[in-house]
């Protein structure tokens, strides 16, 4: 079996048909569980084991990297067992994993079923794989906030239920841990930071209180029949990511798509990357704060422009925004992440949110804004986000 850590002996030793592990950040959740199917896949003939998460970019990104790693890693991995298109490896013994997102959910049966993340997947689409499982099922989550996992699952008895943080996990760089724990020296004073640390760090229920945003529809891919396209842009270096956002407007729908979500580019790189993503003539609204950078790169051929600011600018642009239905490709995982955390501010001591965001979680959103407010703003005149 793999090397295991505290968390892997911990979620090695839950014994009953529902095993619910709920944890903060870097507690090694996902990588334990996949650790511990690939062992029993190795070890017992005929096992069919499917990992499932909310879209194939985020299985691309999290669980399907971790069990590709992991089968390299001891030396059990064979191309020509792993069908690439299918996300699906069979293993000598005839069982088998697979990897694939609700989309794919009826019909199939199978013996172990792992959520990954489970808590951006809907109950029904849970009860639908579960009813179709026959051995075991493993959920893992951050618990940003109660779910049907603590109204519907929990309460069952042949559920168990483990708590982890990072400090179950050993193999955990220092430099990650002390990232992590500046955010208890924090939590004291801020309240965004105090539900963080209680969430990510302690593992521990937290609250999504004061979301701005949060809804929004999944979608495959970008339409090709957009009333309007357009980009918006958040410059960033060394902590924050440079973003670029591709924008589409339907009457009252508008459709989002990351392009670009990265740290440490330079203006040469922005255009390089836009080159490579196809970017044409589309107007590119970005954040005026960098005038030097947006001449760089609009000599550099691109059609972009500053945003112009105006007096409560963020304010406006909010009220703006909300006024639209939203759909984000499924690939757009940073986008996804910061559209369900963007809120409010509020005050730890009256307990009341402050008519201003939280100045985080905001890259890809100061960037949508940006051109929304250019775009779609235009008899109140355009403004910017600060």
């Amino acid at each position: 079996m793999f090397q295991t850590t505290t968390a892997t002996r911990k979620i090695f030793s839950l014994k009953k048909r529902v095993k619910v592990i709920q944890g903060g950040t870097s507690a090694s959740k996902t990588f334990s569980i996949i650790a511990i199917l690939i062992d029993k896949a190795a070890r017992i003939k005929g096992l069919e084991i499917s990992v499932v998460s909310e879209s194939i970019p985020h299985l691309k990104r999290g669980a399907l990297k971790d069990f590709l790693k992991i089968m390299q890693m001891t030396g059990r991995f064979v191309q020509d067992r792993y069908n690439i298109s299918d996300r699906r490896y069979q293993f000598a013994n005839g069982s088998y994993m697979e990897f694939f997102s609700p989309e794919a959910i009826l019909g199939a049966r199978r013996t172990h079923l792992f959520i990954n993340e489970c808590n951006n997947t809907s109950f029904p689409d849970y009860h639908q794989l579960a009813i179709r499982t026959s051995d075991e099922i493993y959920l893992d989550f951050n618990p940003s906030n109660e779910f049907w996992v603590h109204t519907e699952i929990l309460p069952d008895p042949d559920t168990d239920f483990l708590k982890l943080t990072y400090k179950d996990n050993e193999a955990l760089d220092p430099a990650i841990i002390r990232e992590i724990e500046k955010a208890r020296d924090k939590a004291a004073t801020d309240s965004y930071w105090s539900n963080w640390w209680k969430v990510y760090g302690l593992g521990e229920l937290g609250t999504i209180e004061g979301v701005i945003f949060g809804k929004f529809h999944s979608l495959q891919e970008f339409p090709n029949d957009c009333k309007q396209v357009f980009m918006g842009c958040d410059f960033g270096y060394s902590n924050d990511p440079t973003t670029l956002i591709k924008i589409g407007v339907k009457g009252e729908d508008i459709y989002l798509h990351q392009l670009i979500y990265q740290t440490g580019l330079t203006n040469q790189d922005i255009s390089s990357k836009m080159k490579e993503l196809g970017v044409g003539r589309e107007s590119i609204t970005a954040d005026s704060a960098e005038p030097k950078s947006i001449e760089e790169i609009r000599r550099l051929g691109w059609n972009i422009k500053g945003a112009m600011k105006g007096k409560d600018s963020i304010l406006n642009g909010i009220d703006l925004m909300k006024r639209y239905n939203y759909h984000i490709t499924a690939e757009s995982l940073d986008l996804i992440r910061e559209w369900r955390g963007y809120s409010w501010k509020k005050d730890m001591v009256t307990n009341k949110f402050f008519n201003e965001p939280i100045d985080n979680l905001n890259h890809c959103i100061d960037a949508i804004r940006y051109a929304i407010q250019a775009h779609l703003n235009k008899p109140s005149g355009v403004y910017a986000i600060r």
